[in-house]
């Protein structure tokens, strides 16, 4: 398969996914937890930076990510940890684990397979087992859906969530050819340049994401950041160096008022120094829907971008290489 036909599945992954979920047998979840953390990196780690977007403001503990091979000292039995790893074999998020294992952590793990997958059967861990056999980033559908399935079953969130992804894939069922259209409009104005990438808060998931997919799929460098964050510093940074940037806007209904109101200053003051300023605006009416609209949209974004680039989307020769030479200390 290409990277296009990954794409193009999307809302596929999350009907399978969410079936996948809904036939989850958990033991042992009527625990009272103070914090949770999520251990994941790359395409399975992104999944947990915009899962906090989204639940930390309704849920009554904290959430944090770790995507290094060490964990907060927070950590202990009281802590519910899930670790995500698409391959099962990712040496950070296995060296994460087994320290919240020794910290007698409440684990759970999502997987397709690998060394995660042999720790949670050896320890009886509760584990959601996805499709195996592809492109981590390409499966994030999957990784992603399992983190809301996860909480839910624990316990932490409602099942209000299910509704949401039903709409959400029913959105972008209805607006795929709208979507496209509109992903090559923006690979066009993105094409030769440096994207950079805004959203308001409670969007920087959706960001982080489309900026790894650029960097993944079309090869290619990128920035974003968050309003109102960056009204306090990037915003002075639009004097000096601002030649082949293309900027991008990722907004929503959602969005907190004032912010969107600082959103339309920023354009006013950075089209001073370019003219390439596009605006995407997502459809939905829930948080859910907003964000996975826009992170299919800057799936086809980065698809668009690597065949004008003439590069192979899936291919990562760099990352394997990476990996081998660390194999070898």
């Amino acid at each position: 398969m290409k990277m296009n036909d990954y794409i193009s599945d999307f809302t596929n992954h999350l009907t399978e996914a969410m079936e996948i979920g809904d036939s989850s047998e958990f033991v042992n979840t009527d625990k009272k937890f103070k914090n949770i953390l999520i251990c994941g990196l790359g395409g399975s780690g992104i999944g947990g930076t915009i899962l906090n977007d989204i639940v930390s403001l309704d849920i009554d503990i904290p959430i944090s990510s770790t995507k290094d091979y060490s964990i907060p000292n927070f950590v202990n039995e009281n802590t519910l940890v899930i670790a995500s790893s698409y391959s099962g074999n990712t040496e950070e998020t296995i060296s994460a684990l087994q320290i919240c294992i020794q910290r007698k952590a409440e684990i759970c793990i999502i997987t397709s397979g690998g060394k995660l997958k042999d720790i949670a059967i050896k320890n009886n861990f509760n584990h959601i087992i996805i499709p195996g056999g592809h492109p981590p980033r390409a499966m994030f559908g999957y990784a992603f859906t399992e983190l809301f399935y996860a909480l839910n079953i624990y316990g932490i969130i409602d099942n209000s969530f299910q509704s949401d992804f039903k709409k959400a894939i029913q959105i972008l069922n209805t607006e795929k050819q709208n979507i496209q259209k509109q992903s090559i409009l923006l690979a066009e104005k993105m094409y030769k340049q440096t994207p950079v990438i805004y959203v308001a808060k409670g969007f920087e998931g959706v960001a982080v994401r489309f900026r790894q997919q650029l960097n993944e799929n079309s090869k290619m460098l990128g920035w974003h950041n968050v309003v109102p964050e960056m009204n306090h510093n990037e915003l002075l940074g639009w004097r000096t160096n601002v030649e082949n940037l293309a900027v991008i806007y990722f907004r929503n209904k959602s969005d907190f008022k004032r912010n969107q109101v600082r959103m339309d200053i920023n354009k006013k003051i950075i089209s001073k120094y370019t003219s390439n300023i596009s605006e995407v605006w997502s459809v939905g009416d829930s948080v859910i829907e907003n964000t996975l609209y826009h992170i299919n949209l800057g799936d086809w974004i980065s698809w668009y971008l690597s065949e004008m680039n003439n590069v192979d989307a899936i291919e990562i020769d760099v990352i394997n290489y990476l990996k081998g030479e660390l194999s070898k200390i």
